[in-house]
């Protein structure tokens, strides 16, 4: 099919819309193997062996550090008073932080008990089946994902609740064992990340790998970590770290309203914000089988710490620092504001991420109509006009991906700045999601252009040429 679509100049490539084209080209049929061709053109990344090691040592750190700051110091910068003050400085945030911090029973059976009574939904709970991109290290062959997040998403919401007001789990003890729930998070994610990279090299599977235990350990060598039906880095990445944040904030509001009888707007605004993230994660999940965490990433370190520990305990600070600093009393129009930025962020951010994945899933012969709440207009673009490749991949050009080749980037960025406004300027760490945020998908977007430059080549810089624009038309 590619090579009856490839045409004699690039602007030869710019084809129609699906229903324009001869009728055999219309059925969604892409045969195409999506991992990167260019795997055996090997480059360290992040900075190789030193940063990685840099990283492992350091987010961790980073994360007890900013906890003491947001939780025991209502976010402001705990520092030592002089430089000969630093070691002693060193020594008291670190019992300050065992002491309210240490992993204790009560943090062990809250955490795991949700990621194990999570992995039994993703087992049992129904929904579609549907099959990824063809996996070349795997012969050609299309994993099966059974897409029932949804299903598990607001079981888990209705058991939650119904835990909590019939007071068997007082959703307030996430908050008072904030502490203790990170930190073995943590753990956990440092012992499932090394359970992953020792039975992958024990099966004599490692893929991409670097030979260097750190930077290997760190990138990751297991494209498909699989325990029976479960996708490791589809529950990993979806149904863990966005419900945890959800929980974290909505356990927030509640103990708000213990202590002051009312839930402010301020909370409500980032029991809404995370709702919307994790609702959107849960009811899209046959979109992110084509997504490159799943088809390219592999199950890394810093995949799971990050996913498993920073997501929910790092973009939580804008809702504890609301907690420990409220309630705040900012006018109505300064609320309104937000709340329009979220709602705009967010609208631009699912159809976004739903045209261009369902984009894809129809080419794959994927592509299923669900009705989970919310379904917005423009979510899915009929007859989408594409770019067709030399490679056979097919890169989209329509819908917001004609003014931007970044436009879900955009959408995410604002959403994450409506997180720290509705806090105020009271603290950096409310904004501390918006500016690593922003550091992440800024080297992800070089990755991946470097990545397609070579992969595509000269038809890269024919889409490049078609939408010059990452991020917001005519600006950036």
């Amino acid at each position: 099919m590619a090579s009856e679509q490839v045409a004699t100049s690039p602007s030869d490539r710019l084809l129609p819309a699906a229903a324009e084209q001869p009728e055999q080209q219309q059925r969604p049929h892409d045969n195409v193997a999506y991992e990167d061709v260019t795997d055996s053109n090997f480059v360290y990344e992040f900075g190789g062996p030193v940063g990685a090691a840099s990283m492992i040592v350091g987010f961790p750190l980073l994360m007890a550090y900013q906890f003491l700051c947001v939780y025991d110091n209502k976010g402001q910068f705990l520092l030592p008073s002089s430089l000969a003050d630093f070691l002693p400085w060193v020594a008291r945030m670190s019992a300050r932080y065992w002491e309210i911090a240490y992993p204790s029973w009560t943090g062990i059976k809250i955490y795991l008990g949700f990621t194990f009574f999570t992995v039994a939904l993703a087992y049992v709970c129904p929904g579609p089946v549907l099959y990824g991109y063809k996996v070349p290290s795997l012969n050609g062959q299309r994993l099966a994902y059974h897409c029932n997040a949804l299903w598990a998403w607001w079981i888990t919401v209705a058991t939650a609740l119904a835990l909590h007001f019939s007071g068997l789990f007082r959703l307030t003890q996430i908050i008072d064992n904030l502490g203790p729930i990170m930190t073995v998070a943590m753990i956990w994610s440092f012992l499932l990340a090394g359970a992953v990279y020792a039975a992958t090299a024990l099966w004599g599977k490692k893929h991409r790998a670097s030979g260097n235990f750190i930077y290997d350990f760190f990138m990751g060598v297991c494209l498909n970590p699989r325990i029976g039906t479960l996708d490791l880095k589809m529950v990993t990445e979806l149904r863990v770290p966005w419900p945890v944040l959800f929980f974290i904030s909505l356990s927030c509001a509640l103990k708000q309203y213990e202590e002051i009888g009312y839930v402010t707007p301020e909370s409500a605004f980032m029991v809404l914000a995370h709702w919307l993230y994790s609702n959107a994660c849960n009811k899209g999940e046959e979109c992110v089988m084509t997504s490159w965490d799943i088809f390219y990433e592999l199950e890394s370190w810093y995949l799971l710490f990050w996913n498993l520990a920073g997501v929910p305990f790092s973009y939580c600070y804008s809702s504890i620092y609301l907690l420990k600093n409220g309630p705040m009393n900012f006018s109505l129009g300064w609320n309104v504001m937000c709340y329009v930025l979220l709602l705009t962020g967010y609208y631009f951010w699912d159809t976004g991420n739903s045209q261009r994945n369902r984009f894809r899933m129809f080419w794959n012969n994927t592509l299923i109509k669900r009705n989970a709440f919310p379904q917005l207009p423009k979510s899915f673009i009929p007859n989408a006009k594409y770019l067709q490749t030399s490679h056979g991949n097919k890169l989209l050009i329509d819908g917001w991906y004609a003014y931007a080749r970044k436009p879900h980037y955009t959408a995410d960025l604002v959403m994450s700045l409506s997180w720290g406004l509705i806090t105020g300027f009271g603290s950096f760490f409310p904004y501390f999601y918006l500016t690593f945020f922003t550091i992440v998908l800024v080297h992800r977007v070089g990755r991946d252009d470097a990545r397609c430059a070579r992969k595509y080549g000269a038809d890269w810089d024919e889409y490049m040429r078609v939408v010059p624009w990452k991020f917001v038309p005519y600006v950036f």
